[in-house]
Formats: C-alpha cells, sequence, structure tokens
C-alpha cells in the first residue's frame, strides 16, 4: 500500500515537472525570436551593410573615373560631374538667398566654384569630392557678393540694402501698400539717411551701352538718347544768322529782344524800361519773331 501511493507520487511529480516545463518552453518562445530567427535577421542586417558599402564604393569609384577623364579634357565626363553635384550647389546657394540677389544668379555664381573646384581637384587627396568642393562653392559666392557691381560697394552698405529690402517687402504684405521711409527706419532700426544710401548703394547701375525697345519697337542705346555736343561749326553759322536778323530790327525791336532773350527779363519788366505797356511788348514780341521766322525760311 505505501509503495503504491509512493509509485502514485512520483508519478503525479514527474506530470507536475513535465507540465512546469512545457509552460517554461512556452513562455521562452512567446517572449523571445527562435534562435534560427535572429541569425537570419542579422544575417538580413548585415548584408544591408555589405550592400550601401558596395553602393558607396561604387560611386566613389565611378567619380573618380570621372574625374580622372574630366583631368585628361574629356569634356563629357566634366559635365556630368557638374550635373553630379547641382544639387550641393543649390543647398549651398540657399545659404545666401537673403542677401539681396536673385537666387538663380547666386546658383550660376556656385556653378563656377564647382568647375574650379572639378578643374583644380587633387586626384592624390585622400577626401571626398564633395568635401572639396563646398569651400570652393562657397568661396566663389562669398567673392561674388563682395566683389559685385561696376561701383565698388562697401560690405556694411550691402548687407543693410538686403535688411532694408527684406523689411520693405514684409511692410508691403502686412500693408497692403508701399511702406514710408519712416516706417521702414521704424522695421530695421536705421537712421532715413542710412537706408537712402543702402538703396541706391543697391541699385541697379544702368549702362549707356543698355538697349532696349521704346514704342515704336525699334531697339536703342542710351547713349543714343542723350544730346550730342554742339556743333562749333553750326554754332558759328547760328551766331552769324543771329545777328543778321538783329541787325535788321528797329533799334526798340532790337532792345526788345535783348531784354527777353539775353537779359531774360519779363514782359512786366520789358515794358518798365521801354516806358510801354506789358500788352504791347507781348504784340511786339510776337510780331518780331514771326517776321524773323519768315525770313530764315
Amino acid at each position: 500500500m505505501q509503495q503504491q501511493a509512493s509509485k502514485e507520487e512520483c508519478t503525479y511529480r514527474e506530470k507536475n515537472a513535465g507540465g512546469e516545463g512545457q509552460g517554461k518552453k512556452e513562455k521562452h518562445t512567446a517572449g523571445q525570436l527562435p534562435l534560427k530567427s535572429q541569425n537570419e535577421e542579422r544575417k538580413g542586417t548585415s548584408e544591408e551593410e555589405e550592400k550601401r558599402t558596395e553602393e558607396g564604393q561604387k560611386k566613389k569609384e565611378e567619380i573618380w573615373e570621372l574625374l580622372v577623364a574630366a583631368h585628361r579634357g574629356d569634356k563629357g565626363a566634366r559635365d556630368q560631374m557638374v550635373q553630379r553635384n547641382m544639387g550641393l550647389v543649390w543647398s549651398i546657394a540657399h545659404r545666401f538667398s537673403n542677401r539681396g540677389y536673385e537666387l538663380e544668379e547666386l546658383f550660376q555664381v556656385g556653378s563656377i566654384g564647382l568647375m574650379k573646384a572639378i578643374d583644380k581637384f587633387d586626384l592624390s587627396y585622400d577626401v571626398k569630392f564633395s568635401t572639396y568642393a563646398v569651400p570652393m562653392i562657397t568661396g566663389e559666392i562669398k567673392r561674388f557678393l563682395r566683389d559685385d557691381g561696376m561701383i565698388k560697394v562697401s560690405r556694411s552698405l550691402k548687407e543693410n540694402g538686403a535688411k532694408v529690402k527684406q523689411a520693405r517687402e514684409k511692410l508691403q504684405r502686412s500693408l497692403g501698400r508701399e511702406p514710408t521711409l519712416q516706417e521702414i527706419s521704424d522695421e530695421t532700426g536705421f537712421p532715413r539717411e542710412e537706408i537712402v544710401m543702402a538703396l541706391e548703394a543697391n541699385g541697379e547701375v544702368e549702362s549707356l551701352s543698355k538697349t532696349y525697345a521704346p514704342g515704336d519697337g525699334k531697339e536703342t542705346c542710351l547713349a543714343d538718347r542723350l544730346p550730342q555736343e554742339k556743333d562749333s561749326h553750326e554754332a558759328l553759322l547760328n551766331h552769324m544768322l543771329l545777328e543778321q536778323l538783329m541787325a535788321g530790327l528797329g533799334e526798340m525791336e532790337r532792345r526788345l529782344i535783348e531784354l527777353r532773350y539775353f537779359g531774360e527779363k519779363t514782359q512786366m519788366q520789358v515794358a518798365g524800361e521801354l516806358g510801354i505797356s506789358q500788352v504791347q511788348v507781348s504784340r511786339l514780341e510776337k510780331r518780331i519773331l514771326l517776321r524773323m521766322r519768315n525770313q530764315v525760311r
């Protein structure tokens, strides 16, 4: 009897131990990935890293080959390098977008810096091309901002001009009209005199050779619209003609013309000197001028 009870107790313990072991096994399975899944995940991550490394190395080799070809005079390779780095130029140009210049203009200047970087990059450098190109592009834009213009303007005036332009545009949007000089001064904190100087210094310089099309559609340049120097020969002929016409006038008529057109007197002042009325001066002047014109024709 005792042996039977002991046997049943052992059987009961074995069952419980088996159940607990199964429970522990199930608990472990629910809380953690199987060893096989963990290995597969690590393997996948490693493969992705290797793939990225291979792609980076391949890209580096392509850039290297393009640079070598560009240095040998291959224009196509040089153009490919420029196209590949356009995004880099745009990102740098955006840093200077608040300096009073069009972004497209800054991009063009930055592209010059990029091409210089392509031409001057030393293949023995143990650096990425972009690392070398960034300061070259940035320096080219900074030089442009510093030295641009037919008339040299100080850096402080250029910076003030950019700030004034920003404040002006901001006030235009908020007020719905063109802001006054005082409103711009209040917004920027600059005296009105400095604002005027900054605006004038950063204004576009007009060239006399600049062409434009007036209403008739024919292109012309500003130089053609400026009054020309008088021909000395023509001036002499006009003087001789005037002397001849004046000699044909009576004494009062000649005196009237001299006072009106050489002495710059008013009709009332001439009337006082000649002892006649202003109405008489007006009528006499018109009659004299008409007679002189008829003699010239």
